[in-house]
């Protein structure tokens, strides 16, 4: 066969999701052929990780549809840079000392989000990675209490000649929190400056040291604060949290088109659900759904991102956060719901640091007193 003639099949195979086919699109990157062997390269606008073994299972089986049972095919795709994208984006440096930002997201309040990121934090720890957790949730800390330092204060410490703050650290993970500089009864009123410039303070003018993870606690919804953090720093992914019900679905599926969005681009390693389900001591093989079955892994399959787990509706995970003592440490199903969910995580974040360029800072331009992103 003729390189002309597999650029020509290529070209007219439909592209999964679109109304246009790969030749439209301008998706064909390279074609060769090594004797026996069909190499097709794609190169796509920002391609999910799914989603891109997704088109190349349907390329390579309309491909070999057309050509004969003696060659065989593979295709590849990769990500696509526009000379738009690359104007609209500035490269930021790197964290130091930081290998990976975790933000941790949910669209609703009352998910569990800091609850999930509490536990995946010390889960991590337990592997024998070195982790912080940066509460971002300005207008609500409840890291300090979940992890039984309400009443720590971070101590200052010199770092090459500068006067740093030092995270304050338990159960193996370094923590920093609004809630350390407030009282516990004090209402944080800020408006967005304040409160951006109090997260700048946390993230560069900490001593973290250094970290293979730094997880976010996100405050609920899509605003300020989110675009605060994805300006100061390169998010490396997120993972948002919901329980199974429709409202909390609706708020997370716009959380993952935050992160989506063409001006932002921090892939989203995948869901994680919440209360899924309620199971009564004295029926331990009963599964009450509550707010629903399985919703939020329906949501991962339709929007095409990973589904990490799901975590029971259980009195002591409550209680656990309650008191200060992530629920892991107690050990039981929660501790290996918990394990499965951040062990998903990890494989999602390894293939995304090996398949996925580094997340670029998002440009945050100001027009008449009002941000926005551009």
């Amino acid at each position: 066969m003729k390189k002309s003639d597999i650029e020509s099949i290529v070209k007219d195979i439909p592209l999964l999701g679109s109304s246009q086919s790969i030749g439209d699109a301008g998706a064909l990157a390279n074609v060769q052929i090594m004797g026996k062997e069909v190499l097709i390269d794609l190169l796509m606008h920002s391609p999910t990780l799914q989603s891109r073994k997704k088109i190349e299972a349907h390329v390579g089986a309309a491909l070999r549809e057309k050509i004969s049972d003696d060659y065989t095919c593979k295709v590849k795709v990769t990500h696509k840079n526009t000379p738009e994208e690359k104007s609209n984006l500035i490269k930021g440096k790197p964290m130091k000392g930081v290998q990976n930002i975790i933000a941790i997201a949910s669209g609703k309040g009352g998910v569990g989000k800091s609850t999930v990121t509490a536990n995946l934090a010390v889960t991590l720890s337990n592997m024998g990675f070195k982790v912080g957790v940066l509460d971002a949730d300005i207008y609500g800390p409840s890291m300090p209490l979940m992890f039984d330092v309400a009443f720590e204060r971070p101590l200052s410490v010199q770092v090459d000649g500068k006067s740093k703050m030092k995270p304050i650290e338990n159960y193996g993970v370094q923590l920093l929190s609004i809630g350390f500089f407030t009282k516990p009864d004090q209402a944080v009123i800020w408006r967005g400056p304040m409160a951006s410039k109090a997260l700048n303070q946390m993230i560069f003018d900490a001593d973290w040291g250094a970290l293979d993870f730094l997880l976010i606690d996100l405050p609920p919804g899509t605003g300020d604060i989110h675009l605060s953090i994805m300006q100061a720093l390169p998010v490396t992914g997120a993972v948002v949290v919901s329980t199974p019900q429709a409202v909390a679905l609706a708020d997370a599926k716009k959380g993952v088109a935050m992160f989506q969005q063409d001006s932002i681009q921090v892939p989203v390693l995948g869901i994680v659900e919440n209360m899924s389900y309620f199971t009564p001591e004295e029926l331990p093989e009963n599964k009450y759904y509550i707010f629903g079955r399985d919703g939020a892994k329906y949501l991962a399959e339709d929007i095409d991102v990973p589904f990490l787990g799901d975590l029971p509706l259980v009195q002591g995970l409550r209680e656990a956060g309650d008191v200060g003592r992530p629920a892991v440490l107690q050990g039981g199903a929660i501790e290996n719901a918990f394990t499965s969910i951040t062990q998903s995580l990890i494989t999602q974040l390894v293939l995304r640091n090996k398949e996925l360029p580094p997340t670029e800072i998002v440009k945050i331009t100001t027009m008449a007193g009002c941000s926005a992103v551009s």
